[in-house]
């Protein structure tokens, strides 16, 4: 990282968000490079090992020669979740600042980066083994949907903002909902975000239009089938991980073990697939519009994306001090 002067005491983190396939990582590699930075993944499947395909995981060559942290963290059968990531993102944010670089967290996971960014508490959304216990297995005896519809009930906002297949955090709303007496999680999500930033942060959001978005979606998907996805899945399936397991629920590797296991064809897998990212990429993009202190970068208003770049480079310059 180039040198800084400091009148802001907070530390300095740049944020490059948006939602899938719109070009986040190539983004955050290319103002690593010309900022000195390091990134570090805000993605909650990346986080897996062997998991490469379906989870469009960034490849060496791809890195550029840019470190990258929180990629190939734990094995598919291990539990991973925001606190974890929450804990490990503080530990690799200073460690990159003891190096003197630019850390520059990268992702589509939002609560992950807000997690990070407002150093939320999540002591009052301590487990409750016993009732996440009964509550999963009532969603693998009736379903999800048996969850979600409860959760509806006691947080009709909070249900809003979770995908009703979202069982691990369906169960956290309802944890925290009982936990707390009847209090809902997404107020107490507003209340964390109403906090000072921990950071001195320049938070970017990739955007583009909406048509574009989908196209790039769909071609994802397709590059994923010609790369190997299904035979991914079935090395995961033969490994004995199953539906039930956090990280075989993630857009695509859901669908094909669901074909796999003959609920339906792979030509409807993958139709699953695009139409599912496409419905991700549109909450993720309502997500980002509640948080505070974003920059939107269209893309489409930009000749070409390193005048986006360039764009970004000048606005984190400038709010961050870096000569």
């Amino acid at each position: 990282m180039t040198q800084q002067i400091h009148t802001d005491r907070r530390p300095p983190l740049v944020i490059v968000a948006g939602p899938t396939a719109s070009g986040k990582s190539d983004t955050a590699v290319e103002l690593a490079l010309r900022l000195g930075g390091s990134v570090i993944s805000a993605d909650s499947m990346q986080v897996y090992r062997g998991m490469d395909i379906g989870s469009a995981k960034i490849t060496e060559a791809e890195k550029r020669g840019v470190p990258h942290y929180l990629i190939d963290c734990i094995d598919p059968e291990e539990e991973w979740n925001v606190v974890t990531f929450q804990e490990q993102a503080r530990q690799v944010i200073r460690q990159i600042l003891d190096q003197g670089r630019l850390p520059i967290l990268c992702g589509g996971t939002g609560f992950y980066i807000q997690s990070v960014l407002y150093d939320i508490d999540f002591t009052e959304m301590d487990s409750q083994p016993d009732y996440r216990l009964a509550l999963e297995r009532e969603a693998g005896e009736k379903g999800p949907q048996v969850l979600y519809d409860r959760l509806v009930l006691a947080d009709p906002e909070a249900a809003r903002a979770i995908h009703p297949n979202n069982v691990k955090r369906v169960i956290r709303a309802l944890e925290f909902h009982r936990k707390s007496g009847g209090q809902k999680i997404s107020r107490h999500n507003e209340e964390q975000r109403a906090r000072q930033a921990a950071y001195n942060c320049v938070f970017y959001v990739l955007t583009m239009d909406r048509a574009r978005l989908y196209e790039r979606i769909d071609r994802r998907v397709d590059i994923m089938m010609e790369k190997g996805l299904v035979q991914e899945v079935l090395r995961l399936r033969e490994r004995g991980l199953t539906p039930a397991d956090v990280s075989m629920q993630g857009i695509g590797y859901k669908q094909i073990l669901e074909s796999m296991e003959g609920l339906y064809d792979l030509e409807e897998a993958v139709y699953r697939i695009k139409r599912d990212s496409r419905h991700f990429a549109k909450r993720q993009l309502t997500w980002f519009r509640r948080e505070r202190g974003v920059t939107w970068v269209d893309l489409d208003s930009f000749p070409d994306r390193e005048a986006a770049v360039g764009f970004m480079e000048q606005g984190i310059r400038q709010q961050l001090e870096i000569r």
